[in-house]
């Protein structure tokens, strides 16, 4: 823990993003160093300029293998390409545009010269390929069509991120970014500097490029999936702090368009975010979960005379949400994700499948399961990465899609879907339609489930680990694993592949009757992630996480 976690940033502390974009276009990466090349993480290609990680080159050979998969799976409609608030979205924009004019692509970029969030582009991706038509998403023919969100979410404002969303409207699944990453890396070796481009003046002017209103198709379609009436009727006074992502314009409109009681508490812009309060590590990080990043509206939040019932965070990209409330703080974001289930499945949205069923990654709080049970939902556990939730809810067989990290998305009112990528903002609004139709806050909810169902520790550590341990233990087997016991109860399950749909974890998740452990090994650094939760005590969380250590390390050396 830093010292200086939870205070706000000092000039050292800030980037100099002139030296930031120019290091992209001026660093050119070798793709013989392994860091240096294109990986598709959980969500798109992430890096900086800075260490030669994520630079025009990088953006030019993953946009021309972008163009190349498109033309191979036969998409051939427009391509919607929004782009976060951080200092290298903006050129890294240009640099793809450049490669999508020269290759003829229909590219739909924001008509305002705007920030576009990450779900704002899959709610265009999905009404365009006719999902919310009768006849439901159209995956084949002419005209699909696709998109990429330059962002690398809460990530420090040093970084950049390049993500690629399919038709279906959601986060890319491993089949095709393991072959984008591999043809941009080809393409990085063999010369990406012969890929075609148009001058950026050509490209922005080319009749392939048209502007695209995503605020105002985002703010048609909003009331379909939030009682925004009921918001307004109980004039729910709403702080909403988009901490200078691509929100920043949307709340401001949401407010106004439905004219609700809102006030965007920061409208701030800044590339070097230096209205925020440092993150844990002292490290600046858009995390609207963390209660170091949160710590300017947590303290606004405080005391008798708050300003608001409910303040809201989101993340650059605005895929993810922080809920503050006056009688409960900065929520725990498993905390907010079982208080939401609990309000929608338990009769808010009367008008979705009475078999409609729970999606939770294998690393949220059991407590979700417990509020399944509770009411008679199945729960489906999938492994981490939202791409796992996409076939559910373009279906409708599940509901609501969530993640530990503060990542959710659900259905509209009616069943229909809504979006297949995490949407920050729909999840804030949630938390002021329960106070508006409950009388009472999300904390105040959550505090009802626990009594009921018990309270729960939960946290998650890091334990280090070299690149061959990381490894192994993405391939783990049950069957390497001979505990019997965890922390003083018996071992129920050994778990390397989630139980709601069979796909491996890359890594190993065990657990009893009243707690569990999962170890993940990290995509950047020499750690693993030991995520863990408890419902007897803190304490016995923390035996839990020494107990996890033990149980790995066994199983890596046997």
């Amino acid at each position: 823990m830093d010292e200086r976690a939870g205070t706000v940033a000092l000039p050292e502390d800030l980037i100099d993003v002139d030296a930031l974009v120019g290091a992209y276009y001026d660093l050119v990466p070798d793709p013989k160093i392994a860091d240096q090349r294109v990986v598709f993480g959980t969500s798109g290609h992430r890096g900086s300029a800075l260490d030669t990680a994520f630079n025009e080159a990088h953006i030019v050979a993953t946009t021309a293998a972008i163009v190349e998969y498109r033309r191979n799976q036969g998409i051939d409609g427009p391509l919607f390409m929004g782009k976060d608030t951080h200092a290298l979205s903006e050129p890294a924009q240009r640099t793809a545009l450049e490669v999508l004019a020269a290759a003829d692509v229909e590219v739909r970029i924001d008509a305002r010269d705007g920030y576009t969030p990450t779900p704002a582009v899959s709610l265009a991706i999905l009404v365009a390929n006719g999902a919310v038509d009768k006849n439901g998403l159209r995956t084949t023919g002419r005209g699909l069509a696709d998109g990429i969100v330059i962002t690398p979410s809460h990530n420090p404002p040093r970084d950049g991120g390049f993500k690629y969303n399919p038709p279906h409207g959601g986060p890319a699944d491993t089949d095709a970014t393991s072959w984008i990453a591999a043809r941009a890396n080809e393409l990085l070796a063999s010369g990406w500097r012969d890929v075609r481009r148009f001058q950026y003046a050509r490209a922005v002017a080319a009749d392939t490029t048209q502007g695209f209103d995503f605020m105002d198709l985002y703010l048609q379609h909003l009331p379909s999936v939030i009682d925004l009436d009921a918001i307004r009727k109980a004039d729910v006074r709403i702080g909403a702090d988009p901490l200078g992502g691509a929100a920043v314009d949307y709340w401001g409109a949401i407010g106004e368009e439905f004219k609700l009681n809102l006030t965007v508490v920061n409208p701030k812009v800044d590339p070097a975010w230096s209205f925020m309060t440092l993150d844990w590590d002292g490290k600046i990080r858009m995390d609207c979960s963390s209660p170091y990043a949160m710590a300017s509206l947590r303290h606004l939040m405080e005391g008798p005379n708050a300003p608001y019932d409910i303040a809201t965070g989101n993340d650059a990209d605005s895929d993810r949400h922080g809920i503050v409330t006056p009688d409960g703080g900065l929520m725990n974001p498993n905390h907010y994700l079982a208080a939401a289930i609990a309000y929608l499945y338990g009769g808010a949205r009367p008008q979705w499948a009475p078999d409609a069923k729970i999606g939770k990654t294998l690393v949220s709080s059991s407590l979700i399961d417990r509020v399944g049970k509770k009411l008679g939902r199945t729960v489906v556990e999938v492994p981490v990465g939202f791409k796992w939730f996409v076939p559910g809810l373009l279906s409708g067989e599940v509901a609501f899609g969530g993640e530990e990290s503060a990542g959710a998305s659900f259905l509209r009112r009616d069943g229909r879907v809504w979006t297949t990528d995490k949407d920050g903002l729909i999840m804030c609004l949630l938390a002021s339609e329960i106070t508006a139709t409950t009388g009472a806050s999300p904390s105040a909810l959550h505090r009802s489930l626990t009594n009921e169902l018990g309270e729960s520790w939960y946290a998650r550590v890091d334990a280090a680990a070299t690149k061959d341990q990381k490894a192994a233990l993405g391939k783990l087997s049950a069957d390497r694993v001979p505990a019997t016991k965890l922390a003083g109860q018996t071992i129920r399950e050994k778990l390397t592949a989630a139980p709601g749909n069979g796909a491996a974890i890359g890594g190993l998740k065990v657990t009893t009757d009243d707690a569990w452990f999962a170890a993940r090994p990290s995509g950047t650094e020499d750690v693993y992630k030991i995520y863990a939760e408890s419902f007897i005590s803190e304490s016995h969380l923390g035996e839990v996480q020494a107990a996890a250590r033990d149980v790995v390390s066994e199983a890596l050396e046997g």
